[in-house]
């Protein structure tokens, strides 16, 4: 879930940016050192390969036999396939808005 918050806050920090780059927004003050658009990306592209990583650690559990129940295992994996999907939403989303942007400057 901390995945999805933090996908929330990318979405609103870039749609700040976009207004910025476009001219139809103030200027906002610089975020703190570690709250900026990189550091909230870099983060959620951290957590879903964490998620990932759990994901397959589950599964490589249950086929080994240890005691893990199947429905924790669909569980993580599933958690980790909506943040892969999220986070693959939020590239295509910046693609677009970029272009945007640069359509916007020519």
């Amino acid at each position: 879930m901390d995945a999805i918050r933090a996908a929330g806050s990318i979405h609103s920090q870039a749609l700040r940016a976009i207004q910025q780059a476009a001219g139809g927004g103030a200027a906002t003050p610089q975020p703190e050192p570690g709250t900026g658009f990189a550091d909230t990306l870099k983060r959620v592209i951290g957590d879903v390969s964490e998620l990932q990583v759990e994901s397959q650690n589950a599964i490589d559990a249950f086929v080994r036999g240890d005691p893990v129940e199947i429905h924790q295992v669909m569980a993580a994996v599933e958690e980790a396939g909506i943040a892969l999907e999220l986070l693959i939403e939020i590239r295509n989303r910046l693609t677009e808005a970029y272009r945007t942007v640069i359509q916007m400057q020519n």
